[in-house]
């Protein structure tokens, strides 16, 4: 990941420039590589880099010869190098970085740039010659963005990674729409990202292809791999992660055997890079691929990823918490986080100490799982959909909000120490082909445990000739939440923390500027405190919290939903 600020039309900049770059420092977390800036006569770029692609060219912002578009970008664009080969712009390019092709991209498409790049992104363009700025978001929202206003300063536009950059000078802030592009001409939002499932109302009728489910996500986890530096997986155990996983090992052993060249003196085989055909290329890095996982002792989740992590050959680190550790973290977590949302905190407390030792390790990349629960109603709740016209609906509204859940977990517990997250789930093509399957066949019944159509996919029981991809147990493992998986004792400690910092008497009197939107439980209370200790009230009209679908219960871990409990009473 990347950090960048940005305003547009500040009545002097030059006197607002440190207070930009001090804006921008704020995110230096997310970019500890290199800073940089572009001031124009009322427009200022700052961007804070991490290095993954163009390492040694690619310092931001990026302008053309004449310096009358520059650009700060937060992202990977994985069809890069087809773009510069496919464009018919008279462009200079001076880096080698993915990100400099939305400039000639912009040149000849305007507002319509963003919808030929796949990848995910967060950027802005000032164009000189229109005196204007232009932002988009990539289509599900997995780099985090945010917009702000100032009632000091009525004709500017901000433009921030995170709230914690634009809350001290804005004083109006809200999330950038994924899959939209901002002109400040306008002022206005189009959204650009139209996809065929984005009506619920369009219920799909096509029936599954196993055939294009795993070919999908095979090529997403392969793009995803682009990269010039180590990378890694992380690796939960369950599902999503041991796939994703298993598909990155795959596609790396398959580039090693194709590429044995690309063996060093030392041993170490060489990292995966794409070429111009999206096809496999090669750069340096270890020997294996690595994986991660993290667990408080005998956690259900480090078992199981061991197990993976043997049967793949990855070089595996089992990372153990304690519970005092993650309590001692979470004013740090919610700061990084932006949010109060208990199921977010809860997930996000270990992945945010993993990542941690992650980059400790040397690693900077790692893919994760992020969006297949989403796609295909994987969570327990999903149990209790009535029809397959609700569970349709439901998978829609969790995919367009995966951006204040799942992916802000994903991108700002890892960002946070400078580790860039990429999630294969959520690629564009693979959403398309698997929202456009008939949600009869992704419903759950007595005999199709949660996303039974996925775990078909990658079943090779009947293709003698294909290795397995997973074991079995593994891959017919019933679902855990992430927050359950890495020990039921870190709810329960949570719960009991939360029990000391708020009272009854708390609960009777929540503030006033919390408005209608009350916590229910001590834990929701106490995490909305220490939000308020690190961003004004309005900052909260970002935040969603997690309500149940379906289900009276106001606790979201997995383990009180009656499904959870019932499966385990029988395997018992």
């Amino acid at each position: 990941m990347c950090g960048i600020f940005a305003c547009h039309h500040h009545p002097d900049v030059q006197a607002f420039k440190p207070t930009a770059l001090r804006m921008a420092k704020a995110v230096r977390h997310r970019g500890p590589d290199w800073s940089g800036n572009f001031i124009a006569e009322k427009t200022v770029l700052c961007h804070e880099r991490l290095c993954i692609v163009g390492v040694d060219s690619g310092a931001q912002p990026l302008v053309n010869d004449d310096e009358s578009l520059a650009l700060a970008v937060n992202g990977e664009i994985y069809n890069h190098r087809i773009l510069r080969k496919s464009l018919d712009v008279k462009y200079n390019y001076k880096t080698h970085s993915d990100c400099e092709v939305i400039i000639p991209l912009y040149m000849k498409y305007g507002l319509d740039a963003p919808k030929h790049l796949d990848g995910m992104f967060a950027w802005v363009l000032f164009d000189k010659e229109q005196d204007r700025v232009v932002a988009a978001r990539d289509p599900i929202g997995v780099c985090s963005f945010y917009i702000g206003w100032s009632s000091q300063q009525p004709g500017a536009v901000y433009f921030a990674s995170e709230l914690k950059s634009l809350h001290p000078v804005c004083d109006k802030v809200q999330a950038f729409p994924p899959g939209h592009i901002f002109d400040s001409t306008t002022g206005e939002f189009t959204r650009y990202f139209q996809p065929g499932w984005w009506d619920p109302a369009n219920v799909p009728s096509t029936p599954i292809d196993y055939k294009v489910i795993r070919e999908s996500l095979t090529r997403s986890v392969r793009k995803r791999l682009m990269a010039e530096v180590p990378y890694g997986v992380l690796l939960s155990g369950g599902l999503d992660s041991s796939l994703v996983a298993s598909i990155a090992q795959r596609e790396t052993l398959r580039m090693a055997k194709a590429h044995p060249a690309g063996i060093t003196d030392r041993g170490e085989s060489e990292l995966v890079g794409i070429d111009d055909e999206n096809e496999l290329s090669t750069v340096n890095s270890f020997q294996q691929l690595q994986s991660f996982s993290i667990g408080l002792p005998g956690a259900p989740d480090t078992e199981a990823a061991l197990e993976v992590a043997k049967f793949l050959g990855t070089k595996h680190h089992a990372l153990t918490f304690t519970i005092e550790d993650g309590l001692n973290a979470l004013s740090d977590v919610i700061y990084h986080l932006e949010t109060y949302d208990v199921t977010t905190i809860r997930a996000s407390t270990p992945m945010y100490l993993l990542s941690r030792k992650i980059k400790a390790a040397g690693v900077k990349m790692v893919l994760s799982g992020e969006g297949s629960d989403e796609i295909f109603g994987g969570y327990l709740y999903f149990h209790a959909a009535p029809n397959r016209e609700e569970f349709h609906r439901e998978t829609v509204r969790r995919v367009k909000n995966l951006h204040l859940a799942d992916c802000l977990r994903a991108n700002k517990s890892t960002s946070a120490w400078g580790l860039e997250a990429r999630v294969p789930f959520l690629d564009k093509g693979f959403i398309e082909s698997s929202m456009a399957v008939d949600p009869q066949e992704k419903m759950i019944t007595k005999d199709r445990i949660e996303k039974y159509i996925l775990r078909k996919a990658f079943d090779t029981t009947d293709e003698p000739d294909v290795e397995p991809y997973l074991p079995e147990k593994i891959l017919w493992r019933q679902k855990e939440q992430f927050s359950d998986g890495v020990g039921y004792s870190w709810i329960d400690g949570l719960k009991d923390a939360a029990e000391l910092h708020v009272t009854d008497e708390m609960m009777k009197n929540p503030k006033p500027e919390w408005g209608d939107d009350i916590p229910d439980t001590k834990e929701a209370y106490w995490y909305r405190t220490m939000f308020d200790e690190h961003f004004p009230p309005y900052c909260a009209s970002t935040v969603e919290r997690w309500v149940p679908t379906w289900s009276k219960q106001s606790d979201p871990s997995g383990r009180a939903i009656s499904t959870h409990n019932a499966k385990y009473e029988n395997a018992e």
